[in-house]
């Protein structure tokens, strides 16, 4: 299943850039409950063992909201200013109760009961999904008043929740925003380079594996628990946030009122994040890619996994002959392959391509260890 967004190639002007510190505090939230996931925050995750056990507790409470769903309603506006946290708060203060309540049963329901485009909040007046969202909150929550807040008093579970959210800023995460603000804006400014000299879509490349495109066809998805396709008219604008926390996720709402858009790594982080091809294995690795055969095979994988028999016509070559191309680019850690009944499935092998340029630039300028031969 998929999510779709379709934007004009040449759509700059329907583009927008924020960035959030409340946004940021509870990507950062997600990374302390859900860490084996963010090997590149494990500092983060050590530092917070400072917070007082009461704020502990508490995010522990919270932990089914952000362990594997985003709060849409914290996605920013494309306002042309930042907000600080305390703005950020009052505004999210004055959200209706019945959209609260629905963003805290999204990540107890996926997925949404009912069937139906969107997802229909009057659900959870039917007797049988309230003793689903109680019966799931308890698994999740050792707290027996979340779910009858949830259900019965959102406005009073959305006060619980932001008063944690500034109790978590104000023992930790103010001055670790300090840190990041200038990061984020560097953020913003380089993917806005990167839309002036390459398209919109030439961004996006960036995002691959988590964000698949087709310039042709105008339209770049993600693959999600549920299909909706969106289009940006000319009155709507795409959200592009940069975050230092949403690492190596990408962030999506594609359902109103909120924002549309996405919520990306900022590049100073996937720059840290990329994997470093060892020196020995360099030349290997480059001589697998010196191949006008396989560099296309790679390209058609790029897109989804497939078979050899499916990709053999799409090359150009016979299937034994592709065989023998596939084997060399797995040899050389570009390629996984899986078995799917009778089919062997090749797919890239994630980061290999993308730490190829980090491992030869560290190469060149004499940072790598070992000899290249």
């Amino acid at each position: 299943m998929t999510i779709v967004f379709r934007v004009p190639a040449g759509g700059a002007e329907r583009v927008g850039f924020a960035y959030s510190p409340a946004m940021e505090a509870v990507l950062s939230l997600h990374v302390l409950v859900e860490p084996k996931h963010h090997p590149v925050q494990h500092g983060w995750v050590r530092a917070m063992r400072k917070l007082s056990p009461a704020l502990k507790r508490e995010i522990e409470a919270f932990s089914y909201a952000v362990r594997s769903y985003f709060p849409e309603s914290l996605f920013p506006q494309a306002t042309g200013g930042l907000t600080d946290f305390e703005g950020e708060l009052a505004g999210l203060r004055r959200a209706d109760p019945g959209l609260v309540r629905l963003e805290f049963a999204v990540p107890l329901l996926t997925p949404w009961p009912g069937g139906g485009e969107g997802r229909d909040p009057h659900v959870l007046d039917e007797p049988e999904v309230r003793r689903l969202v109680r019966e799931r909150l308890a698994r999740e929550s050792d707290d027996a008043t979340m779910a009858a807040m949830l259900l019965d008093d959102p406005s009073a579970l959305l006060e619980r929740f932001l008063s944690m959210l500034e109790r978590y800023w104000r023992e930790a995460f103010e001055e670790e925003w300090a840190r990041l603000e200038p990061e984020l804006a560097a953020g913003v400014s380089e993917a806005g380079h990167q839309i002036e000299q390459r398209g919109l879509y030439g961004m996006l490349r960036g995002l691959w594996p988590e964000v698949r495109s087709d310039p042709r066809a105008e339209r770049f998805w993600l693959e999600r628990p549920h299909d909706h396709e969106v289009a940006i008219g000319p009155d709507d604008t795409l959200v592009l946030a940069p975050s230092a926390y949403v690492w190596p996720h990408v962030r999506v709402n594609c359902d109103g009122p909120w924002p549309l858009g996405l919520v990306f790594p900022v590049s100073s982080i996937v720059r840290e994040a990329r994997p470093r091809i060892p020196p020995a294995k360099l030349v290997g690795t480059l001589r697998a890619l010196a191949d006008d055969t396989r560099l296309r095979a790679l390209r058609l994988l790029a897109e989804r996994p497939r078979s050899t028999q499916e990709l053999a016509p799409l090359v150009g070559v016979s299937e034994a002959a592709l065989s023998k191309h596939l084997r060399v680019l797995a040899d050389a850690g570009l390629l996984e392959r899986r078995r799917e009944g009778y089919y062997v499935l090749y797919r890239l092998a994630p980061g290999q391509v993308a730490g190829l340029t980090p491992s030869l630039e560290s190469f060149l300028h004499g940072d790598g260890d070992g000899e290249v031969t």
